[in-house]
């Protein structure tokens, strides 16, 4: 990533407002030759950087451009296109500025997803000569989907156009007409010349009809977000560290806080999993101990109940607004694969920390954004598309409404590992319907069921079928009470078997290790418990660190047969209470564990 400065050391240390601004416009219209004006012509080029490309550029008889201030990579220069985004820093008396250079060429928009993302406001520029193009209106729909609602849309190359009014007036009319059918009130068009450094800094007397600001003066006039302090606390979970040396028992949990502050003592809620507890300290990395963080820090937080919490859980302060919790996202999605989007296939989701598989479940309109005509009945998504879809996971996933937080309304949709769409949150549905149902449902529909009923099992086997699903933390035991439980039933004349699972056992290859390995697994493990279940017999797994989520999908597909969860060891779940809980496996685990069994009938005693 390119970064220019000229900010010295001094400079630095005095703290100023800082603003992100990001600049997009279609390939070849001067978005670079604008960026490098505002560069030299506010003095915030490193000493010597314009002499140095002004040089080069005789070395090689290549006309000198602005652009190439930019554009500083060899290939970016020879394609003549900027082909990644870029961030170059500069000051006005006002504030200090981070520019994110966003490329224009239609092949690189999802670049320019990722940076406009981070921006709060936006310069769009057009070519006068060449006028509104296609990627034009794109590009502005897009700044609408991103909720960047400040713009300024800067008419480049008015050189070329010998500075007449009357062609800056039809696009200002034109363009500033489409803005505003997509949600945009554009704050000022300017037209300027990134070549003549016409409107860069200050007024050009070659625009005498145009009495507005100058593009320097214009950004100054953005206001800035409100801090994001002020909201409600949003920390999506990066990593949990576990520290046993020296006697240190830390268990820290790490990541970035994007929204709101939160304080020693507090309670907070991790989403989607819903577990709870209080924060017992602050921790850093050779820094002195805090007693509060807040936005835009990376830190790590020990908690006073030690709960198993997972990377890409979303910790939430209590008393708060908290984030929604859903299988079922509406959303809106710009596709950009060669390849469309297709109901019935597998995609990821990246969203904050998360990495969550989806589907797309229902196309509900498709929008052109270059012409605003939008079209329903669709079945897929090709390439370009701007689409309101739902997506649906098998697990519940945690965010908010990009309107209200885009930290965590904002996601970018993985295929064959590459990006291949991104988009915002709209809403997160409640839905009882969900793809597992269905999926069961069309499984017991399919099913060719044997004429030996459970009934006619039950009574030749003196048992009802079950899987006992034995869960904790890795270390507690569960193994071994496993497979002592399997070889005590097994003595009493039970029929009853013990899975070992093992990635390799459900037939788990690399290259869904490499997808999402742990949701996989759990789905191969609840239809392999539907199979030995509905074989009537008393099937026994261990699975380590299991959550309520995660538990729900082995239940379900697991249908109609029943489940006994036992939990060994602290933690546990929130929403589902264990059967039977044990501290510790020791010699009383397996009477305990089959006076349950007993109890609830699934082993059926007769007396003569």
């Amino acid at each position: 990533m390119l970064q220019l400065s000229s900010i010295s050391s001094d400079e630095k240390s005095i703290q100023h407002e800082r603003m992100n601004i990001v600049i997009v416009g279609h390939v070849d219209h001067g978005k670079s030759t604008v960026i490098g004006r505002l560069l030299a012509d506010t003095g915030s080029l490193p000493e010597g950087k314009l002499e140095m490309v002004k040089d080069q550029c005789l070395r090689n008889s290549k006309p000198f451009e602005y652009a190439f201030l930019l554009d500083a990579l060899k290939d970016e220069q020879t394609q003549g296109i900027t082909i990644d985004s870029a961030r170059c820093f500069f000051k006005s008396d006002k504030r200090e500025y981070i520019i994110i250079d966003a490329p224009g060429h239609i092949e690189f928009i999802k670049n320019m997803i990722s940076g406009a993302a981070r921006a709060e406001a936006g310069l769009l520029v057009i070519d006068a000569q060449e006028g509104i193009q296609e990627n034009s209106r794109r590009h502005g729909y897009m700044m609408s989907m991103l909720g960047i609602k400040q713009l300024a849309v800067c008419v480049n190359k008015m050189d070329l156009v010998g500075y007449r009014w009357e062609v800056f007036d039809s696009i200002r009319r034109e363009y500033g007409n489409f803005l505003r059918e997509v949600g945009i009130d554009p704050q000022a068009f300017i037209p300027v010349s990134g070549r003549n450094g016409d409107n860069i800094i200050g007024p050009s007397p070659k625009t005498d009809w145009y009495k507005g600001f100058s593009v320097l003066e214009q950004l100054d006039c953005f206001q800035k977000e409100s801090p994001r302090v002020d909201k409600p606390l949003r920390f999506p979970v990066q990593d949990v560290y576990r520290f046993t040396g020296y006697g240190d028992n830390r268990r820290i949990i790490a990541g970035r806080i994007e929204t709101g502050k939160v304080s020693v003592g507090e309670d907070v809620i991790f989403l989607p999993s819903g577990k709870r507890s209080r924060i017992a300290g602050i921790e850093g990395f050779n820094r002195a101990a805090e007693t509060t963080a807040s936005a835009g820090q990376s830190t790590g937080f020990t908690l006073e109940t030690q709960i198993y919490i997972k990377p890409g859980e979303l910790m939430c302060k209590s008393g708060e607004l908290q984030a929604k919790s859903s299988t079922h996202l509406r959303v809106n999605l710009f596709w950009m694969s060669p390849q469309p989007m297709i109901k019935k296939k597998q995609y990821k989701m990246k969203l904050a920390n998360m990495q969550v598989p989806v589907w797309l479940t229902k196309v509900k309109s498709v929008l052109d954004a270059s012409e605003l005509t939008t079209s329903s009945n669709r079945q897929q998504i090709e390439r370009h598309d701007v689409a309101e879809c739902v997506l649906e996971s098998l697990r519940a996933v945690a965010c908010d409404e990009a309107n209200d937080i885009p930290q965590t309304g904002r996601f970018v949709i993985i295929d064959n590992y590459e990006i291949a769409g991104g988009g915002v949150i709209l809403q997160a549905e409640e839905s009882t319907d969900t793809l597992l149902s269905e999926h069961v449902r069309q499984r017991e529909k399919s099913w060719d069921h044997s004429s030996i009923t459970q009934g006619v099992r039950s009574g030749r086997y003196n048992q009802r079928s079950a899987l006992v699903l034995i869960c904790g933390s890795v270390g507690t035991g569960k193994k071994e009470l496993a497979k002592a439980l399997e070889e005590y039933l097994f003595n009493c004349g039970r029929l009853v078997y013990y899975l070992g699972v093992s990635n390799s056992l459900l037939g788990i290859d690399s290259d869904i290790k490499a997808t999402n390995e742990r949701d996989e697994y759990l789905r191969r493990l609840g239809e392999v418990s539907h199979l030995f279940t509905d074989a009537g017999m008393i099937f026994i797994t261990t699975v380590s660190d299991l959550d309520d989520l995660e538990l729900e999908i082995i239940d379900k597909l697991n249908q109609p047969n029943d489940m006994v969860l036992i939990n060994v060891g602290e933690g546990g779940f929130v929403r589902r209470k264990p059967d039977l809980s044990l501290e510790k496996v020791d010699l009383a685990s397996l009477q305990k564990i089959h006076e349950l069994l007993q109890r609830k009938n699934y082993l059926v005693e007769y007396n003569l």
